[in-house]
């Protein structure tokens, strides 16, 4: 026992010479690179790669119809794919190494609020969290908005210790930036103000935070240069903010009103495993009661934005979990607090246990990242069936079209010469919308066409019986079924014209 104490002790005072932030983020990094492209874009990442693939004209028409909130994220999509090119792996990259970058800035955020150990567990567990990896796998801006959060509060922190314009000026653009990638999650502002009046009421360490100078005019200068580096942040914001708030009955139609239950579920949402999520909420609410004070800001950090939009979905829709994945760093935080007061290896195994918990999460977000893991959709498989029998002069019909499943994204995706969207008059670009414009009369846009490719959302023995109204109608009239290929979450089908036709 005695010689393993010595080697854990050997290895621990080794482990103090290397930067605290480099083992998370290459522990982050070797996990999310860990099969980023053997999910298929889903929905939602068809989404960023059709608005990405567009002009900033085009983009800023897209923004006045739908997606304003996303705009900033699309336009920074739009630069990073003009030089990488648009494929899976190139899509999510900015994500992988958003999460990699915050794993790396909560390690020092710890450090600096705690102690070393406190950096280093929290950024090991953030790495292994089931959640980290979804979100660092997705073309979508959580994880910019994560490391934003950090990287925000990190140069709060520093503000307030050794208080300067520049660095004010440098929390201001982190905050500005944090806005315009994730408008959710401003309302991390509302634990760095609670954070800010403290230290300003309360003197030297509240929070962590240490006031060197204790003069009451150096504090009350913290509180107006906050106040002076928050203010164009809401200015610059506000517009953006007032558009997403108009579109909101159309970008937000499928969030319905909060219950009790949905803030239960909230940690194994972010975590993306109740189980694991269960774990951080425990760990952390360990760590907070040794901090005592000093977990007034990791704490105020995760509940604030949680209670603020859980009171705002009480009254609009709002409430999506994967808005909140922000605040997850910050419950690490807490938890590698918890860590730090244990031996090293007690503190590795549960960080261990947190990856074991979340393996069959792991491995079954790399299959799918629709919910529940169980309703993939295959676009890909789809598209392949379609590219092994396509003929000149084929045409291709999508049922419903106004959908948020975008089939014929996910097909066009897919294909590098998909047939002709027959039915179109005007395309989703030209409309500045997600959604192509359909042929109000179908039965004419189809004249002509001898075959068809029909492809309609959910396993369907009847493919034609599945589409509604004039254009069911039309297709029904004109075409038959020559052959059906089911594919998880939706169903291709072969038309052909009637010999009566």
């Amino acid at each position: 026992m005695g010689r393993l104490s010595e080697s854990t002790g050997a290895a621990w005072e080794h482990l103090r010479r290397v930067p605290v932030w480099l083992t998370p983020a290459l522990l982050t990094l070797a996990v999310t690179l860990t099969g980023l492209g053997s999910a298929q874009l889903w929905r939602d990442e068809l989404a960023t790669w059709s608005a990405a693939s567009r002009s900033p004209e085009d983009l800023a028409r897209l923004a006045g119809t739908i997606d304003a909130a996303t705009g900033p994220y699309y336009l920074l999509m739009h630069s990073w794919t003009a030089i990488v090119g648009n494929s899976t792996v190139a899509l999510r990259a900015p994500a992988v190494l958003a999460m990699t970058v915050a794993a790396g800035l909560l390690a020092v955020l710890g450090a600096r609020l705690v102690d070393r150990r406190t950096g280093l567990f929290a950024g090991l567990l953030f790495a292994v969290l089931p959640g980290t990896s979804r979100y660092g796998q997705e073309a979508r801006p959580y994880a910019l908005a994560t490391m934003l959060a950090v990287l925000a509060t990190l140069l709060l922190v520093a503000a307030l210790r050794r208080p300067s314009w520049a660095r004010w000026a440098g929390y201001a653009a982190a905050v500005a930036a944090l806005g315009l990638i994730h408008l959710i999650a401003l309302t991390l502002l509302a634990a760095h103000g609670l954070v800010v009046l403290l230290a300003w009421w309360r003197g030297p360490t509240v929070a962590g935070v240490a006031n060197r100078d204790r003069l009451t005019g150096e504090r009350d200068r913290r509180v107006w240069r906050w106040v002076v580096a928050v203010v164009p942040v809401a200015l610059l914001v506000a517009p953006l903010l007032l558009k997403a708030r108009a579109q909101r009955s159309r970008q937000l139609n499928w969030v319905s009103l909060v219950r009790l239950d949905d803030l239960s579920a909230l940690p194994g949402g972010v975590a993306q495993s109740s189980v694991v999520g269960g774990l951080l909420v425990g760990v952390a609410a360990l760590g907070a009661a040794r901090l005592g004070r000093r977990a007034l800001l990791p704490v105020s950090a995760v509940l604030l934005p949680v209670l603020l939009l859980f009171a705002a979905g009480e009254v609009v829709p709002l409430w999506v979990p994967r808005y909140l994945v922000f605040v997850v760093p910050f419950a690490c935080l807490l938890a590698g607090a918890a860590l730090a007061a244990v031996a090293v290896p007690a503190a590795l195994a549960v960080v261990v246990l947190a990856g074991l918990l979340g393996l069959p999460d792991q491995a079954a977000l790399r299959r799918t990242h629709e919910w529940p893991r169980s309703a993939p959709v295959d676009y890909a498989g789809a598209a392949r069936v379609i590219a092994d029998g396509q003929r000149p002069g084929d045409a291709v019909v999508y049922s419903p079209r106004q959908s948020w499943l975008f089939l014929d994204l996910g097909i066009e995706y897919h294909l590098d010469d998909p047939p002709r969207d027959v039915l179109v008059t005007e395309d989703e670009v030209r409309r500045g919308d997600l959604w192509a414009a359909e042929c109000p009369q179908p039965a004419q846009c189809l004249a002509g066409t001898t075959r068809v490719w029909l492809v309609v959302a959910g396993r369907q023995a009847e493919p034609l019986a599945a589409v509604t109204g004039a254009k069911g109608d039309a297709l029904r009239a004109d075409f038959a079924v020559a052959q059906v290929w089911p594919r998880p979450g939706l169903t291709v089908a072969l038309l052909t014209s009637r010999p009566d036709r």
